[in-house]
């Protein structure tokens, strides 16, 4: 989450059912081709007949039968994806996660989901798939690159070695790019020194040269991964603490009592909550917080007052609407550090604890102390975890735009002054009314409202915070309604909003998920919850019709 001082790929509707194979009667509903791919992007509908088959056996079959669609270079399906998650959801759907091979190696970026309903149909296929690589040149050459060759280019090309907070990473992948696809190392270089960077590089493994690369560090202004520990197996009886967060705002949160003293570890939410204090150094996680006497009311204490009770709110909101057990659904821990360096103007998520700086008392108070950028920052979470939304380009600006829907609803639903600006709060403290982003008004702080407008150079990892603002008011719309650029949205509220962003996102989304696809995803999602024909999906529809996005 940035502020910004500046201001895709399109795709086309209603194709697939015409492109469908002979094999398959079942005409699709709701569907978008990649113009660049030629394949699809989504395409749901009654796409197979009822059967009794297990679900995979569906899947395969279905992929199999439409090979010529797809244009998959494996003999079979199976050959050609790899099935990385299974679920059953609430409404009967057996949801399948897949990355695409090819001979064994994985597609960056080519990720897709698939649903199987309860009565043996396959209702939906979301996700591009790259066409094709059998034929091409660059893939029949030699690896000359090894994988720590990789890491030292990567390196050389960042100017410096860093002191890494995890051991580099390197993973052969097949990197395609416009009409060329080719064998690279995908490179992540994850440190907090001499500044905090999850530096994400695609590294020819032919040429060595540098395909791609950029900063995947999701701050309250962009990720990376911390070093768990620093106090946090203390055992002991939970209480009840009370504190006084950043704004001076009273608050009351689980505390562990151990050996008369009292820390900020709550045992209650999922494998727990920890708040460690960095004590203005940069390393992590720090000391687990302790007090003596189970009052947080110091001046110093207020971050980590909010670091604590916005984590378990956040935890809450996602517990209690959508029964999702920490960002992962498996009940991680929560782990949050602040007084992070010193008047340090920023706060991230590692990947796998949130940091926080105090801020210069000018650009920014304590991070800790927005409710909506804590939860922004989890969110981030919750996104790495489901559809996994590359930090670039337009995938990039659905990964933000995510972040600052639930912030908001986050906010809301502890109903903590809420609104639809994002970090207000904490967001130069001497300016009124300033914040970094307005969902309602994206233009009122420089982004874009409309994809007619969309911010197209290579600036924020090609606009990923600049553009979020079309989603922000697509969203915005859609719950609260009104008239933009002529089409008029009714409203659906806050719930409906959550609900079907929450199933877009952990369903129906994948890595390199486009504007549009997130539109053919919103609308699959509405179909879902609330039936084809039903005003929910007219306006998810309107809502999109309004900001541009085909």
């Amino acid at each position: 989450m940035r502020k910004k001082n500046l201001l895709s790929i399109g795709l086309s509707v209603g194709l697939v059912s015409s492109m469908l194979a002979p094999t398959s009667s079942f005409a699709a509903d709701n569907s978008n081709i990649n113009k660049e791919a030629g394949t699809p992007s989504f395409v749901s509908g009654k796409l197979t007949k009822a059967t009794s088959k297990n679900p995979k056996e569906i899947l395969f079959d279905y992929l199999n039968d439409q090979k010529s669609l797809y244009q998959f270079s494996g003999s079979t399906a199976q050959e050609s994806f790899d099935i990385l998650s299974t679920e059953k959801d609430e409404l009967g759907f057996t949801v399948f996660r897949l990355q695409q091979l090819y001979e064994d190696t994985p597609v960056y970026g080519s990720t897709q989901t698939v649903h199987v309903d309860k009565d043996g149909v396959l209702t939906a296929v979301s996700g591009t798939v790259i066409p094709d690589l059998g034929s091409k040149k660059e893939l029949k050459k030699a690896t000359k690159f090894k994988k720590q060759d990789a890491i030292q280019k990567a390196e050389t090309d960042l100017g410096f070695t860093p002191d890494y907070e995890q051991k580099p990473e390197s993973t052969l992948v097949v990197y395609s790019e416009g009409e060329s696809a080719s064998y690279a190392y995908h490179v992540t270089l994850n440190f907090l020194s001499p500044e905090p960077g999850n530096w994400q590089y695609i590294i020819d493994a032919t040429s060595g040269e540098v395909l791609t690369s950029f900063n995947a560090l999701h701050e309250a202004k962009k990720e990376g991964v911390g070093k768990p520990g620093g106090g946090g197996n203390v055992t002991g009886t939970i209480t009840t603490g009370t504190g006084t967060g950043v704004l001076g705002d009273p608050k009351t949160f689980n505390t562990l009592l151990s050996s008369s003293t009292y820390y900020l570890k709550d045992t209650t939410r999922g494998d727990g909550i920890f708040t460690y204090d960095a004590a203005n150094r940069t390393r992590l996680p720090g000391s687990l917080w302790a007090d003596a006497d189970n009052a947080f009311n110091a001046s110093y204490d207020a971050a980590a007052v909010d670091a604590h009770y916005y984590a378990g709110a956040t935890y809450d909101y996602y517990k209690d609407v959508f029964n999702r057990d920490s960002y992962d659904g498996n009940g991680a821990p929560l782990e949050s550090t602040v007084h992070y360096g010193r008047n340090y103007n920023n706060a991230f998520w590692n990947g796998s604890q949130m940091v926080y700086g105090d801020g210069d008392g000018s650009t920014f108070v304590s991070l800790s102390g927005g409710e909506d950028v804590v939860a922004h920052e989890l969110t981030h979470a919750v996104t790495d975890t489901t559809a996994d939304l590359i930090y670039q380009n337009e995938s990039g600006a659905l990964n933000e735009s995510m972040s600052d829907v639930f912030g908001t609803l986050v906010e809301y639903h502890d109903n903590n002054n809420p609104d639809w600006l994002i970090g207000e709060d904490i967001y130069t403290p001497g300016t009124s009314g300033d914040a970094l982003r307005s969902m309602s008004d994206p233009s009122q702080f420089g982004d874009p409202d409309h994809y007619s407008v969309r911010y197209t150079g290579t600036q924020d990892n090609g606009g990923v915070h600049i553009n979020s603002g079309i989603m922000n008011k697509a969203a915005y719309l859609l719950s609260e309604g009104g008239t933009f650029y002529g089409v008029t949205v009714s409203g659906i509220g806050k719930d409906k909003l959550g609900a079907i962003y929450y199933r877009t996102l952990t369903q129906y989304l994948t890595a390199s998920s486009s504007f549009s696809q997130m539109r053919s995803a919103a609308v699959q999602a509405a179909t879902d919850l609330y039936g084809a024909s039903s005003s929910e999906v007219q306006s998810v529809n309107k809502a999109f019709d309004a900001v541009g996005v085909q």
